[in-house]
């Protein structure tokens, strides 16, 4: 088992590293973001097809307006106006649940990553473009459609062979453009490699395919790739994901990603993180810190990723992360999200706005 199962954008039966270990850690990280907000917001700003209904009335206590200011040094991502959140709160504000509708602010209010849907990618990378390049700020885009993905199990598919996704990837990349953006690289593609999950006749494919990708999102001047290297419950000795991610093309990246969908806690995750970059030359990481605020579920691990009971949000994303090696906490997995059919959720990448509660409600800030 994983130990995470991705969101996939829409309801389906599926659901630079250019100077490795010499980059000054999350303050050049910032400083090049702050650096490039400029020349980006006054390039015209990109149109697109798909562009979603108006969003719902936003009664949020700071709310985040496009274009009206620019983004902390600490917190330079950019915040969807019109997620499922957000008109969550609307909703319930006008149904009277004030106070769940204050809670639920803590998601509403922060940056969760885009998944794009699966056949065409590009209304929602366009649309995300265009509301942070208006907000001079960083998307955060989740790249995930191998083919042969998550081992047939809930967000089962991908793309039907590799012609297919190497057309996906390329309109992904056109899609995102000359913006500023963070990518995160087929969460799971690389440990279930690693953990015999996917079969051998698959893995020569998957691994020129990864690396193709890297290279293909690394021509978009200001994108910054990571490719998923899972979680410290999931792959336990980092040694073991060393090999893959040298060959999907960790070298060509900006690092590598840890923690998508997961629990672990900050600690955790940056302990075997931290072991995992030495071993790459002191790869830079990122960490999914959405829903670890209160550490993963104890006992049986076999469910454990699934929709787990007494969770918490995590540390809220920031480039701000105290380790010269972790870029930037980021929420890859939306919190509220369902990750499946289990423990009564609906089908992975629903909202399920009770689930968000819980997760808000034990948040600690």
């Amino acid at each position: 088992m994983s130990g995470r199962r991705p969101h996939p954008s829409s309801p389906s039966p599926l659901p630079s590293r250019r100077t490795r270990g010499r980059r000054g850690g999350p303050t050049v990280l910032v400083a090049a973001l702050l650096a490039l907000a400029t020349a980006v917001s006054c390039a015209p700003s990109r149109s697109g097809n798909g562009a979603p209904s108006a969003p719902a009335a936003r009664t949020h206590t700071a709310p985040v307006v496009q274009g009206e200011a620019a983004p902390s040094a600490a917190a330079p991502f950019w915040i969807d106006p019109d997620s499922d959140a957000v008109r969550q709160v609307a909703q319930w504000e006008k149904e009277g649940r004030k106070d769940d509708a204050k809670l639920l602010r803590r998601i509403a209010d922060r940056a969760v990553a885009v998944w794009p849907a699966g056949d065409d990618p590009e209304p929602g990378i366009r649309r995300a473009v265009r509301g942070a390049t208006a907000a001079k700020r960083t998307a955060v885009f989740v790249a995930y459609n191998i083919p042969h993905r998550d081992c047939g199990l809930y967000s089962a598919g991908g793309a039907p062979d590799a012609a297919a996704y190497r057309d996906w990837i390329d309109t992904f990349a056109r899609a995102i453009g000359d913006a500023r953006a963070i990518v995160v690289l087929e969460p799971d593609a690389l440990s279930h490699l690693a953990d015999g999950c996917t079969p051998d006749e698959h893995s020569t494919e998957r691994y020129e395919l990864l690396s193709q990708a890297v290279g293909r999102l690394k021509k978009q001047p200001h994108t910054r790739v990571y490719l998923d290297a899972g979680n410290p419950d999931w792959i336990s000795d980092p040694a073991k994901i060393v090999g893959p991610l040298q060959r999907a093309g960790v070298g060509a990246a900006d690092g590598f990603s840890l923690n998508v969908s997961n629990f672990q806690t900050d600690d955790t995750v940056k302990t075997y993180g931290t072991r995992l970059a030495g071993l790459l030359g002191e790869t830079h990481f990122t960490v999914d810190t959405s829903r670890n605020g209160a550490g993963p579920l104890p006992g049986n691990r076999d469910q454990a990723w699934c929709n787990p009971p007494g969770r918490a949000l995590g540390t809220p994303p920031s480039t701000d992360t105290g380790n010269e090696l972790v870029d930037a906490f980021l929420w890859i997995k939306r919190p509220g999200e369902s990750d499946g059919p289990c423990r009564g959720g609906p089908p992975a990448g629903t909202w399920w706005p009770e689930y968000a509660l819980g997760l808000a409600r034990r948040a600690k800030g």
